[in-house]
């Protein structure tokens, strides 16, 4: 391994900020374009944000917390089964984990004897990381965490175009915004490449990209409805 370590350590975490800020700016973003361009009076236009960025974030909150907990339930599930497995049969589940390590190159009598000694220590644990991926008996989801960390993201992400549209002078709020979350999600795919150790062209040009589709999507659909109020 590499005396720096490796940077797959960060991917859970990293994917939840990343996909939190994006959807931040890029919701807030093309939401405030979208009534800007409809003709929305500036004190509408910021009325919109906030209430867009509220439910934005205390929906990421509920969604990633739904889905987590989904998660954490499969992987219960699953450790239960396999501990049911174990005290009914044994030696079938010995067997098991013997041919998961052949499987990855351990010759046959070594991988007995390490799938014994694994069994010995900790036969639960051993086949939660050999067959599911595991890493602990806890599982890797949780809820709460992934709850916060997402509304957080979500939150931090959108006050950057709500702040240009809160600034913008009446009636010219669709440029400022527009400007503001090009370089935010600029800086979010650089930031993220750069701490994922990828390159960091493609990350801006895909964030900037998909965002601007949002924003001349969404501001084509405000100027179909010229409100003006």
């Amino acid at each position: 391994m590499p005396k720096e370590g490796h940077y797959i350590n960060r991917s859970n975490w990293l994917r939840a900020a990343v996909l939190g800020a994006n959807d931040g700016i890029v919701s807030i973003s093309s939401l405030l374009v979208g009534v800007a361009a409809a003709g929305m009076a500036s004190g509408s236009v910021a009325l919109t944000g906030f209430a867009g960025l509220t439910a934005g974030a205390l929906s990421m909150a509920a969604g990633e917390y739904v889905s987590v907990s989904a998660q954490a339930d499969v992987e219960a599930a699953d450790l239960e089964r396999e501990r049911i497995a174990l005290e009914e049969d044994p030696d079938y589940e010995l067997e098991e984990l013997a041919e998961g390590l052949e499987s990855r190159g351990v010759e046959a009598k070594l991988a007995m004897r390490v799938a014994t000694q694994l069994t010995d220590h900790d036969a639960l644990a051993a086949h939660a990381r050999e067959e599911l991926g595991m890493f602990g008996l806890a599982g890797q989801a949780d809820p709460l965490q992934a709850a916060g960390a997402s509304a957080l993201a979500f939150a931090v992400g959108g006050i950057f175009p709500l702040l240009a549209a809160l600034l913008a002078p009446q009636g010219a709020a669709v440029l400022p915004i527009a400007v503001v979350a090009t370089l935010a999600l600029a800086l979010l795919g650089g930031c993220g490449a750069k701490l994922g150790g990828a390159p960091m062209r493609p990350a801006i040009l895909r964030a900037v990209t998909w965002g601007a589709v949002a924003m001349v999507f969404t501001a084509g659909v405000g100027q179909l409805f010229d409100v003006a109020v």
